[in-house]
């Protein structure tokens, strides 16, 4: 331990695990042994329980695997500190992500990180969770890390899995990331940047920030949940491809397909609509991000008896303009419209 113990306090716990972790690399003692002395029992969303008498945080117990790669579970000490003044998308959604994951932890605010701070230091004082040094971390798509992005590395996949951690980084962290390193417009953040004191009031800023960590909470709990649920819908998903006939999936009811049936040979979903009905979906093209099979040009933007009169199928509804979804009235309407766009009749 002499390699930790000659650490500086305030380096956040990520350090000092990576440290420990290389000692038992070189000494075999097993991976999934416990650093702290208390175990941190794991449930819910994420890690919950009591810190460790050590104050001192620990390398992941090992989580079931996840199709062939093994997963580790961080722990989360009961301390945070990450900057004061004002805040940004990037340390509101950290704090967030961490209260998610640990809701009973406290974060400090403050200009700099005190020298006997022992806990986890996000987007200040040059760890693992901080990027604003220039070797900062940088995605394989030239996307530098903040630290929502850095610590979403570490927890996302325990929250929702190794592929929907990934697809959550594309679409909604790397904006964010992108904004607090380079100043790219994102709405979001300008949202989350609201909450801050107005120039010419006394509000106080950490008052200002808790407001806001709970407003950025509900979105991302919604992130989380919604992408559970994708990862749930996707055996249902499977399920009808397995059974599908002519490029068409038909679905039981509704559910999230996009995810299932990416990549795969399916040119048409068809489903009870949440509008009453059923409605039928072109599946795109994964390079051009275009329908396989658009429905006829013809049909774009009709509706009812002029949609019905060029299609020759009595029940259609609506085609929508950009020709990629119609509905009707019934399962078989919006079937004869994917086959006769298929040519079969």
């Amino acid at each position: 331990m002499g390699a930790l113990a000659s650490m500086p306090p305030f380096l956040h716990f990520m350090d000092a695990m990576f440290l420990e972790f290389c000692r038992r690399k070189k000494h075999g003692t097993p991976d999934h042994t416990p650093f702290c002395r208390t175990e941190i029992p794991c449930g819910g969303m994420g890690v919950q329980g009591d810190a460790s008498p050590w104050n001192r945080p620990c390398l992941p117990a090992t989580l079931p695997a996840q199709g062939t790669k093994e997963e580790y579970r961080m722990k989360i000490p009961a301390r945070a500190f990450t900057h004061g003044g004002k805040f940004h998308a990037d340390d509101v959604f950290s704090a967030a992500l961490l209260r998610l994951v640990r809701p009973d932890i406290t974060i400090q605010r403050g200009l700099s990180v005190p020298p006997d701070f022992d806990g986890l230091v996000f987007d200040i004082g040059g760890g693992m969770f901080d990027h604003h040094s220039a070797d900062r971390a940088v995605r394989r798509n030239g996307t530098p890390y903040a630290a929502f992005g850095l610590l979403w590395k570490v927890l996302g996949a325990q929250l929702v899995g190794e592929h929907q951690a990934r697809l959550i980084d594309e679409n909604f962290i790397q904006p964010l990331d992108l904004n607090d390193n380079t100043g790219s417009p994102d709405s979001l953040a300008d949202a989350i940047g609201s909450f801050n004191p107005l120039w010419d009031a006394k509000d106080d800023p950490d008052a200002c920030f808790a407001r806001a960590v709970e407003f950025a909470g509900v979105i991302l709990r919604r992130r989380i949940e919604e992408a559970n649920a994708i990862t749930r819908a996707d055996e249902l998903v499977r399920k009808a491809y397995a059974n599908m006939r002519d490029g068409i999936v038909v679905l039981p009811c509704y559910a999230p397909w996009k995810n299932a049936l990416y990549r795969t040979e399916a040119l048409f979903v068809v489903y009870p609509s949440l509008r009453g009905g059923f409605a039928a979906q072109c599946i795109n093209d994964t390079r051009r991000k275009a329908p396989k099979r658009p429905f006829p040009a013809g049909w774009a933007g009709l509706a009812d008896e002029e949609l019905q009169a060029a299609s020759g199928i009595a029940g259609l509804r609506f085609c929508h303009a950009s020709r990629f979804l119609v509905t009707g009235d019934t399962k078989e309407a919006v079937l004869a419209a994917c086959r006769q766009t298929l040519g079969l009749g």
